[in-house]
């Protein structure tokens, strides 16, 4: 992991759990037989943030944290062997910057990705790529040097194409319009903790639900937030039974009243029947803990978690681990 990797308080956190596992243990666990299905892929890079399902082109697109996009085509006999990732998005003028939460834009045919410097928190950015050709939309800065330090971590979408991205380090979340342009930022004291160390890994995760709301989850604090787009963008507490979700980084929206949430443990199932006014933790999944989870997609119904970290040489392998929850 290069030293610019770890000079964010989200980096910091990940280095220390790694460190914290004992070898012969590391090794126990990666050569421990699956209990779920598992798409293994070769990589040229050791550390990936985020992947998600394309449906459409049979493919995982994956995040690099030393910048740009990948897929992953998956054959359609799918017949166990390992995948391989191929880079389809690596762009010069983004060079020291990491490429962190995806969303696909369905109706635009795009996709959405996080940027952000991941060194000295001094550049935050959303681009949008065709799922076509690979070109790039539009680029929108959302942070510069003369700004607060800022984290641009994850991305959603709404209906109309508008775009929601979280800022992990200010925990607030910037608004940009369909075109590319910047619109607002959305504030609220309730996405700040009392304790200063709380506020190390902020708002993160972010899903746009089909009523008409957002749902974020903050870091540190385990705490999950309903942002009414219709309501002048009000934010709530959602008061989550078996919470906090502490440490949840990415989420995924498995139906209108289900969420996942990945992150330590590598999975939580949150489940609503009020409209995201309440929820509750209904099941919890624990994958390869010394590869981190940190975010979730879903594949024919399925819910796999993508994994921070690569291991082998010299090819690196990643893992993208099919979660069955458990009550």
């Amino acid at each position: 992991m290069a030293c610019s990797s770890l000079c964010s308080p989200k980096f910091l956190v990940i280095f220390f759990l790694l460190s914290a596992i004992p070898i012969g243990y590391l090794i126990s666990l990666e050569l421990a037989k699956p209990t779920t299905h598992v798409y293994h892929y070769h990589s040229t890079g050791w550390l990936r943030e985020c992947a998600k399902w394309d449906d459409l082109n049979r493919r995982f697109l994956v995040s690099f944290l030393g910048g740009g996009i990948g897929e992953i085509p998956v054959p359609e006999d799918e017949d166990h062997k390992v995948l391989q990732e191929v880079a389809v998005v690596k762009h010069v003028d983004l060079a020291g910057n990491a490429s962190l939460g995806l969303v696909i834009d369905r109706p635009r045919n795009r996709l959405l990705v996080a940027t952000a410097d991941v060194k000295g928190n001094r550049y935050g950015a959303l681009a949008a790529y065709d799922l076509s050709t690979w070109e790039r939309v539009f680029l929108t800065q959302l942070s510069g040097p003369s700004d607060e330090k800022s984290f641009a971590d994850d991305v959603a979408v709404d209906a109309q194409g508008n775009a929601y991205v979280t800022d992990c380090k200010a925990s607030k979340i910037w608004k940009v319009g369909v075109d590319g342009k910047f619109l607002s930022i959305i504030k609220s004291p309730l996405f700040t903790e009392k304790e200063w160390y709380r506020n190390l890994v902020g708002l993160n995760g972010i899903v746009y639900h089909p009523d008409g709301f957002l749902i974020v989850i903050h870091t540190f604090s385990g705490k999950l937030f309903k942002i009414d787009l219709a309501k002048g963008e009000e934010v709530k507490l959602i008061k989550v039974v078996g919470g906090p979700l502490t440490f949840g980084d990415g989420l995924e929206l498995l139906s209108p009243t289900k969420i996942i949430v990945a992150g330590n443990p590598s999975a939580r199932l949150v489940e609503s029947s009020d409209d995201w006014e309440t929820a509750s933790v209904v099941g919890t999944f624990s994958g390869p803990k010394h590869r981190l989870a940190t975010a979730a997609t879903v594949k024919d119904g399925k819910v796999y978690l993508s994994h921070m970290v690569g291991l082998g040489y010299p090819q690196k392998t990643h893992t993208l681990v099919e979660a069955v929850f458990s009550d």
